[in-house]
């Protein structure tokens, strides 16, 4: 039976360079697998430099869980393999053929096989990393079983990309993949859609899922949010996830027998002059996209939005799990007289700037801190915007002292960073919440381990 849930706490930024109803071809020169886009893994690389590889071949795989790998988006020849300090693994560089070439894993019908059969078939294609779980937003191990499933089919964070125009015209892709999902799990496929928003509605006549109608701010689109209002976890419980265009890959591969992770990309920011949609593949370099495209070349360009996503370069690659590339202002730069100043032009949720007196204004925000580090004060401020049946100041404490049974009896299970994403953006204290909480999964997960 379908849900109607109403999240009330949380916050919309509203922000210039959303992304135009426009999509063009990115044919990009070089795409890259970055193993430092996935919380736990220790690779071992399979390739070296001027190996020829085909879209699907494995790339390399983790130390500590075997069975799982990383396989090459596209075909063509490793053109690097670059580590960084203590010979970390940062990146691997594909220089792409002018034409894709799959390997074949064969087509099947998922309604025809049993559980076993189908995530052999993700473990061996290099799909199965795209599945993740709570708790610790990791990998989801083949081995266990979650109670349930989770799929957010919206998205709230500031300049989201409408996912009518990330899956349109792949709806037998996504209900493929929808009955391939529903084996893993005896519990429920749960499919999130927000009817207030119309790239959502496409959702609404799929099958063996329980299609749940949420309202309301940011996060609502946030899975953690979904889930805490569905299917709480408690100690013990395990619930994977993913997302509409890792659904369609799992289509394609019993479709078309291949790993095909061709993505729609959300080109958005102020920064930007014409904002736009590209089809290309995961891990593309966005050069392509940004060239000669820029207002100014003193900008931060990050793979996903301004709340959780990851500074690049100029010449870098989009990460693994973004579909959304974010151009905003460097933050390098100071205003005169700051605080003094009306701020009609500073978004802010505290009313430190007349600018809350209009909050469906549009705004243009860089990256300065706006102050420096400072004391973790209880306001009861981050309340207002986490929607969570959790407290976060007290479990962010918890975190940092490294109180273990605080943690567990304050709901550390449940989270991730991007729950923590605007707590982090109205804090006073200028702290990397994100990376507290990361942190803070990563004690629990090495202790449970």
């Amino acid at each position: 039976m379908s849900k109607e849930i109403k999240i009330k706490k949380g916050l919309n930024i509203n922000l210039f360079g959303e992304a135009e109803k426009t999509i063009s071809e990115l044919k990009a020169k070089q795409y890259a697998i970055k193993p430092t886009d996935f919380v736990g893994v220790f690779p071992k690389l399979l390739v070296k430099e001027g190996d020829l590889v085909k879209a699907g071949s494995p790339v390399f795989y983790d130390k500590h869980r075997e069975n799982i790998k990383f396989t090459a988006p596209v075909s063509g020849k490793i053109a690097g393999i670059l580590r960084g300090a203590k010979r970390v693994l940062q990146e691997i560089i594909i220089d792409a053929d002018e034409e894709i070439f799959y390997e074949s894993f064969g087509k099947e019908n998922p309604d025809d096989l049993k559980k076993e059969k189908i995530i052999e078939k993700l473990l061996k294609s290099g799909i199965w990393p795209f599945i993740r779980q709570r708790p610790y937003s990791i990998i989801a191990d083949p081995d266990t079983e979650p109670k349930a499933i989770f799929i957010s089919g919206f998205d709230t964070s500031p300049l989201a990309p409408d996912y009518d125009f990330l899956i349109h015209g792949k709806g037998e892709e996504f209900q493929t993949g929808l009955n391939a999902i529903a084996k893993l799990t005896s519990g429920k496929v749960h499919l999130n859609i927000n009817n207030d928003l119309p790239g959502s509605r496409v959702f609404t006549n799929s099958k063996n899922v329980q299609v749940n109608n949420f309202t309301g701010p940011h996060p609502s689109g946030n899975v953690g949010t979904q889930i805490n209002k569905i299917d709480p976890i408690n100690k013990g419980d395990i619930v994977w996830y993913l997302r509409p265009q890792e659904v369609i890959t799992i289509g394609k591969l019993f479709l078309e027998g291949k790993f095909d992770v061709s993505r729609v990309i959300a080109l958005t920011g102020s920064e930007i002059k014409k904002t736009s949609y590209f089809k290309t593949y995961i891990g593309a370099s966005i050069e392509g996209m940004i060239e000669k495209n820029l207002e100014q070349e003193n900008v931060r360009c990050i793979s996903g939005n301004v709340l959780t996503g990851t500074k690049i370069e100029k010449s870098g690659f989009l990460s693994f799990y973004d579909y959304q590339l974010t151009v905003i202002p460097e933050g390098d730069h100071y205003d005169f007289l700051g605080w003094m100043l009306p701020g009609l032009k500073k978004h802010s949720f505290y009313r430190t700037f007349m600018a809350w007196l209009t909050p469906k204004k549009k705004f243009k925000v860089h990256t300065n801190l706006n102050g420096g580090e400072r004391s973790f004060v209880m306001t009861g401020q981050f309340e207002r915007v986490f929607p969570l049946d959790i407290y976060p100041m007290q479990l962010l404490k918890a975190i940092i002292i490294e109180d273990i049974d605080a943690m567990e009896n304050l709901g550390i299970y449940e989270v991730d960073e991007e729950d923590f994403a605007l707590c982090e953006y109205i804090s006073t204290s200028k702290i990397n919440i994100q990376s507290v909480v990361r942190n803070g999964l990563d004690i629990i997960r090495k202790e449970m381990s």
